[in-house]
């Protein structure tokens, strides 16, 4: 994967909400850390996908900034982030934030095919230690997620630590992959899907919960393989130089080290399909294969087939 030095990154997609203080169960649908991570987890995610889905939240302010989570600022990313700044893609959240646009890009052109009007974007907030959100406050425990109240991405880039050393996803393309699976919520969330998986079941091998997320790492695998043909802001410049076979590769490897099996050994404890919410290794692997494939998010309906 070779980032393009002069592409024009469009910040107003992303805010580096800074350092919060606090913890709790966290919001809305994401890549849990196994056992030891935070307070967040499995069975955070779970409850938190369960309130989140029914309109609900932990009745904390959204984005406080500062009032009542402790909330500290973090740095302007119209600053670092500016190609004025020749270091900048040294930066990860600068780097994360390309991933963001392109991604936005993809769904801007591929929204539309699905026959549900024009995509709405929305922003992914980098922060650290602990945030608030429409869904409550959570902490880097939960990992990656989407909360459908406010309808934002939110990640601690520290994960990507984890996704390489606790879980043995050690490339760079898995980055954008963990994104691209948000950002796949956030689709489902247009699409009233994240409503209707809503009112499933919420664990089990074939729980709508499963079928939400495997159908998030489908169109992670759309986006992927258009991922090259992503603009700048100012829609001269290609984001990315290039990606290869081997970047497809790490995603595919991040999403077979994140299934559900997997987490539940690595946990420690034996594997128990009633209490799956993502997907097993296999299955994560081969929904977001499928949707590279294809390249089509058509063809990425989970909940209409009972070969998940």
């Amino acid at each position: 994967m070779e980032l393009n030095e002069r592409a024009e990154l469009d910040t107003s997609q992303a805010n580096d909400v800074g350092r919060g203080s606090g913890g709790g169960g966290g919001g809305g649908m994401g890549i849990p850390i196994p056992g030891g991570g935070g307070k967040g987890g499995i069975i955070g995610i779970v409850v938190a996908v369960i309130i989140a889905l029914l309109g609900g939240g932990f009745g904390l302010n959204a984005m406080n900034n500062g009032d009542e989570g402790g909330q500290a600022g973090g740095d302007d990313l119209d600053q670092v982030c500016s190609t004025a700044n020749p270091d900048r893609l040294q930066d990860a959240r600068c780097r994360n934030l390309l991933f963001v646009n392109s991604i936005q890009a993809y769904w801007k052109k591929a929204y539309p095919e699905l026959g549900k009007g024009n995509y709405e974007p929305t922003t992914t907030n980098f922060f650290q230690q602990a945030v608030n959100t429409g869904c409550g406050q959570a902490d880097s425990g939960v990992g990656p997620f989407y909360c459908p109240a406010d309808q934002k991405v939110y990640i601690d880039l520290g994960f990507y630590d984890e996704l390489a050393t606790r879980f043995g996803a050690k490339g760079e393309f898995a980055q954008p992959y963990v994104l691209a699976h948000e950002y796949g919520h956030h689709v489902q969330d247009l699409l009233g899907t994240n409503a209707k998986a809503g009112q499933g079941d919420q664990s089990g091998p074939k729980s709508a919960s499963v079928r939400l997320e495997l159908q998030a790492d489908c169109y992670a695998g759309s986006w992927a393989k258009h991922a090259s043909e992503s603009k700048d802001k100012s829609g001269q410049e290609p984001l990315f130089k290039s990606i290869t076979e081997a970047d497809v590769s790490q995603a595919v490897d991040a999403a077979e080290a994140i299934g559900d099996d997997s987490i539940q050994e690595r946990s420690g404890g034996q594997v128990n399909p009633d209490q799956f919410t993502h997907g097993t290794s296999e299955q994560r692997k081969r929904w977001f294969s499928r949707g590279y494939e294809g390249g089509d998010p058509k063809t990425c309906d989970t909940f209409g087939t009972d070969q998940l």
